[in-house]
């Protein structure tokens, strides 16, 4: 944009200089350096701050599927990459172990219902005593809570979708055995519920970054389109920022000005959604200093856009 507005100046002092309007006089030998010095000065070094520029990625949540309860896989009717919704079935376990428990819980828990209501007439009619009346009751809410608990296990060999998604990568199988280990995930699911994109700004560049002002992303999975959106938040700490308990005492190291991250949530939901995890693009932010400078970054970002179609880095 630079070049441009400086071939722009040289072909209309050119031109005035042909046409005799201006002498061509030392002055004006020296007028293109002077407004290469301006637009420096007062428009192309402001602009960082007024309207800052950055690369952009689009981050999914993804959630570690670990089964509530062990046993057999029977079913994995899921296919990868495959958009499914908040409920839909990812696998099932094999119910029979669990279905059994339920079954055998229940007989008891009816059984100490009977027992309760025999227990309780005797009672009432001076018959029986109040210990025993107590004794039935709590083996009833014992195997209620037992039941409650074996039921929900049945209930989880149906394992489904946490959330809007798709999962990744599925190498599950019918056959194959699962455990309820934490460190043993059967799936990866990627949530599409919400779409996170994280802009880097230069620290020098993001003080007058604010939540709520226009952004403009350029993507390279879309090249030659431009979206707009609007700042959520500016994250208020980087990992070379934080402290972490330990029992050594303070290690130097490197101090770097590492950028900061803003996130920014497109006015295009549709398309949001469709932004693949990693997709990666660059922002501008148009803050509320150096307005005249926001015309430039929306030329340059177009600019980007276009190259977008040649240009894979």
């Amino acid at each position: 944009m630079m070049i441009a507005l400086m071939a722009l100046y040289v072909a209309l002092l050119f031109s005035l200089v042909w046409l005799g309007i201006i002498r061509f006089n030392a002055f004006w030998k020296a007028s293109p350096l002077i407004v290469l010095l301006l637009l420096n000065i007062g428009l192309f070094i402001p602009m960082g701050w007024g309207a800052p520029q950055g690369p952009a990625i689009v981050v999914r949540n993804a959630v570690s599927i670990v089964p509530d309860v062990a046993g057999e896989v029977t079913d994995v009717p899921v296919s990868a990459n495959t958009p499914l919704k908040a409920g839909d079935v990812l696998f099932k376990i094999d119910p029979t172990p669990y279905s059994a428990q339920v079954k055998s819980i229940d007989a008891q828990y009816k059984l100490a219902k009977t027992r309760l209501g025999q227990m309780t007439q005797l009672y009432e009619r001076d018959a029986g005593r109040g210990f025993d009346v107590e004794q039935r009751q709590s083996e009833v809410d014992q195997l209620s809570g037992q039941l409650e608990s074996a039921q929900w296990n049945l209930d989880k060999t149906v394992v489904r979708a946490p959330a809007d998604g798709y999962v990744t990568n599925v190498a599950l199988r019918k056959g194959a055995r699962v455990a309820n280990l934490p460190l043993s995930p059967v799936m990866a699911f990627i949530d599409t519920s919400n779409t996170l994109i994280g802009v880097e700004i230069d620290q020098i560049d993001a003080r007058y970054v604010q939540p709520g002002q226009e952004v403009e992303v350029a993507f390279k999975f879309v090249p030659g389109r431009v979206y707009t959106g609007v700042v959520e938040s500016v994250l208020q700490a980087i990992a070379s920022g934080q402290a972490q308990t330990s029992g050594a005492a303070v290690a130097p190291k490197g101090i770097e000005s590492a950028p900061f991250v803003v996130r920014v949530k497109l006015d295009d939901d549709v398309f949001a959604k469709r932004l693949p995890a990693g997709a990666t693009g660059t922002a501008a932010i148009f803050t509320d200093h150096v307005k005249v400078s926001h015309v430039i970054r929306r030329v340059l970002l177009r600019q980007v856009a276009i190259l977008n179609y040649v240009n894979p880095f």
